[in-house]
């Protein structure tokens, strides 16, 4: 299906931006294929949609095509999943969970689509796609082929990979999953606010359901789980990553805390670099739960998540964005980095 001069605010949880030029529907992966193709030939601008999730959309919106995928596919053969890009991602686990499968029960209420998980590697409450996917399926705009890409292949790390760090090279038609059965265990708790709500010690599986059940809790605890009534939701989920430091720089971080007499999350992270807390760096500096005044205002639940109180443009909530990065700046000396991909903006 084509439209022209589209509405994409509808299509995205912040229900912000303008317009696309030019918006096609495709349902197959054929269909995926062909209006790829299609633009590529005419060189014409190529904006790939899922589920609309993880996108700040400027006021102006897309000069191009739009490719909304909305293909289908729920594949499973014993603990092996594939899933259609287009696949609702928070339907998918729990579908998993209904089949007493684990492997990305943590990852539960994400909004979302199936294809957008691999390419952020998204994940939460010690969980991501990332030990979990085997395969990446995708078109190759560049070879001009269809491309079967392994875990190792997809070059994963904190919110990252292969096809984040090349965003005009790679579709995503289909992700596969190895999962586990485990008897109805969830794997190994490994977020330690899950595990005390719980009542279990980090590194003890539960329950599967249980796990599902409580990451649920959490999520909507902190208005992240998709609700039209609820305006908290009417975000891209956590805004900013959390930083990781390098030693000099946690050194540099350490001292201002210090003056501060503030004790700040502190987690391992590779190459001997240490990450914390966005969402804790963004309250000390003074932008707590509901910052704001205006139309986009920080979530009344969660200091990560910025959020669209009705009737903000896209340009109201990069205001509120650059002012906390801004400011976290100055009061810790960490730049916070924008989680959701932009689209004709910056920050």
């Amino acid at each position: 299906m084509v439209e022209l001069d589209a509405p994409l605010a509808p299509l995205t949880t912040l229900r912000l931006g303008g317009p696309a030029r030019r918006l096609v529907t495709a349902t197959t992966d054929e269909d995926v294929i062909a209006a790829v193709r299609e633009a590529d030939a005419a060189g014409e601008p190529l904006l790939v949609l899922g589920g609309g999730s993880n996108l700040v959309i400027g006021d102006a919106g897309f000069a191009g095509t739009v490719l909304r995928i909305a293909t289908t596919g729920f594949l499973l053969d014993g603990t092996a999943l594939e899933l259609a890009a287009g696949e609702v991602w928070a339907d998918a686990v729990a579908r998993t969970v209904d089949h007493g499968l684990a492997g990305i029960e943590f990852l539960a209420g994400i909004p979302g689509s199936a294809g957008a998980t691999p390419v952020q590697n998204v994940g939460a409450y010690g969980q991501e796609v990332a030990q979990s996917v085997t395969e990446v399926v995708a078109y190759d705009r560049r070879a001009g082929e269809v491309v079967t890409l392994s875990n190792a292949e997809c070059a994963f790390s904190y919110r990252h990979s292969r096809f984040k760090a090349d965003p005009d090279r790679y579709v995503v038609l289909r992700v596969r999953f190895g999962l586990q059965d485990n008897g109805g265990l969830s794997a190994p708790v490994a977020y330690a606010e899950t595990a005390r709500h719980l009542g279990v010690e980090p590194g003890e599986p539960v329950a599967l359901r249980a796990a599902f059940e409580a990451v649920l809790r959490l999520r909507s605890g902190k208005g992240m789980v998709l609700d039209a009534a609820d305006h908290d939701t009417w975000s891209a989920g956590s805004f900013f990553t959390n930083p990781v430091l390098t030693a000099e720089q946690y050194a540099a971080f350490l001292a201002l805390v210090a003056g501060r007499e503030l004790t700040a999350p502190a987690y391992p992270a590779p190459d001997g670099c240490t990450k914390t807390s966005a969402a804790w760096l963004i309250d000390k500096a003074g932008f707590g739960k509901g910052y704001g005044s205006g139309p986009a205002t920080l979530s009344t639940k969660h200091t990560l998540a910025l959020t669209n109180r009705g009737a903000a443009t896209a340009e109201d909530l990069l205001a509120l964005a650059r002012e906390i990065r801004d400011g976290v700046r100055a009061a810790f000396g960490v730049e916070l980095v924008n989680e959701p991909v932009m689209v004709g903006v910056k920050l």
